[in-house]
């Protein structure tokens, strides 16, 4: 790379000069984010020459291990790809060693230079042409859920909700939209305000969400889908940091507690033509949208049970999907309508959007847009139609047919053609093996509960 891509290091360093170190970051299959920590005298070289990494990075799963039946392993001998910068990722990380600390993304390539193929950013990335190819551009907005939870566990050792900053009571109330709630927990969220703006991270709302300690941020809208995805999961490190120096841990696991609502990953999409006119919004402002609005939607519907193990990535994210507890568990659409899976938001025309409403906040922000947008690209291409609208409570109207069976989830999108198409069958390959392991590892583990039940009454 030319010298000049080392501009961004020095540029930074110089308004910086108390950082020290700095994390260079990818994310995994799961979201996690991997990578190496250096000092930040060497930032430069890794700008003119890249890092190594292991492409067995792609092959871990949630526990760190690597899963040998994805071929990313010894059966190509652990090798190494060189990592690049992603330009503009680089920032500082204020909730860590007081300000001393930096971050950088980095995205992997192969030998030639080509995106490595398992990556699941560049897996975005190639949706996103097909899409360019129709001369569409998304615009995307994304809302993660989260709990805090205290960092001590009850008496059973399980984990529990966290006591008031301002009162010191424990947190046992829904309080949906509390501002009160929010003033209790002011200090946290504040930090993470000014930690999000020291960064650049878009947010635009923070509201209390409907279980004791849970909370939503949502992200501006933008035409940047990648970097929609990049803060996404880089909101997710920040949140978890900020809360461990208020004293709490914050989880964005699916379901943490049985009895209480799960943690989902709203997300709002419109399309732009070459003029940067949406193309769901009606010339006329009629209500119900346009041809293409609902040939995206029909696409996202039929494509969305084959999706699942994306919306739903791991053994936990399964638990979420119970009656009551504002999970849509049925592939329906509607307008203004909260209980169904794909939500046409009330609003001005030109922002006529379709809000995803399935996935939990647990999963893979880049693979979750790369199915949603894989999703209306085949309703696009095949001119598909829409079941008809649902009106009033869609839970009550219809039984549930998403699975919630983790091995079925697998099955239905090994099986799927339009998705092995725009995901790839290579990286298809990849994700299978790496979470079919970890449900292979998940199923040899007896939980409490079924020694409660089973061990003496059977």
């Amino acid at each position: 790379m030319s010298s000049h891509a080392a501009d961004e290091a020095r540029d930074f360093l110089a308004r910086h000069p108390g950082i020290d170190t700095v994390d260079l970051l990818i994310s995994d299959l799961n979201g996690v984010l991997r990578g190496k920590r250096i000092a930040s005298s060497n930032l430069e070289k890794v700008f003119t020459q890249g890092i190594n990494l292991p492409a067995s990075v792609f092959a871990l799963d949630i526990l760190g291990n690597t899963i040998e039946a994805t071929g990313l392993g010894l059966a190509i001998g652990d090798s190494d790809r060189v990592c690049h910068p992603l330009p503009g990722s680089l920032m500082p990380t204020p909730w860590r060693r007081q300000g001393r600390q930096a971050q950088l993304l980095l995205s992997m390539v192969e030998p030639d230079g080509t995106p490595f193929f398992a990556e699941p950013r560049q897996v975005l990335a190639r949706q996103l042409t097909r899409l360019t190819a129709r001369g569409l551009r998304p615009v995307v907005a994304v809302e993660m859920e989260f709990y805090l939870v205290d960092r001590e566990r009850d008496a059973l050792g399980m984990i529990q909700p966290p006591c008031s900053p301002s009162t010191g009571e424990r947190a046992s109330q829904s309080q949906l939209y509390s501002v009160t709630e929010l003033d209790d927990y002011a200090a946290f969220l504040e930090a993470v305000q000014a930690a999000a703006e020291s960064q650049g991270l878009p947010l635009d709302t923070m509201l209390k969400e409907c279980a004791p300690g849970q909370f939503e941020i949502t992200l501006k809208h933008g035409d940047d889908v990648l970097a929609a995805c990049d803060a996404a999961v880089l909101l997710k490190r920040l949140i978890k940091g900020v809360a461990q120096n208020h004293g709490f841990e914050a989880t964005f696991m699916a379901k943490p507690y049985g009895l209480e609502a799960g943690n989902g990953t709203h997300v709002h999409i419109s399309l732009l033509d070459a003029t940067g006119y949406n193309v769901f919004a009606a010339e006329d402002g009629a209500a119900l949208g346009t041809p293409r609005l609902h040939q995206a939607v029909a696409g996202l519907l039929e494509l969305m049970p084959a999706s699942m193990a994306i919306f739903a990535p791991n053994l936990n994210a399964y638990r979420r999907f119970q009656p009551g507890l504002y999970v849509p568990m049925t592939p329906t659409w509607g307008f203004d309508n909260r209980s169904v899976a794909l939500r046409i938001p009330s609003g001005p025309n030109a922002a006529r959007r379709i809000e995803h409403r399935v996935a939990g906040a647990d999963a893979n922000p880049y693979l979750l847009l790369a199915a949603l947008l894989a999703g209306i690209e085949h309703g696009l291409a095949h001119m598909l139609t829409p079941s008809q609208p649902v009106t009033g409570n869609a839970y009550e109207q219809f039984a549930p047919s998403l699975t919630n069976s983790w091995c079925q989830a697998l099955d239905l999108l090994e099986t799927s053609e339009p998705l092995r198409e725009a995901l790839g069958s290579d990286f298809l390959a990849v994700f299978l093996a790496n979470r079919r392991a970890e449900r292979d590892q998940a199923m040899q583990h007896v939980s409490r509960l079924e020694l409660d039940w089973y061990l003496r009454h059977v």
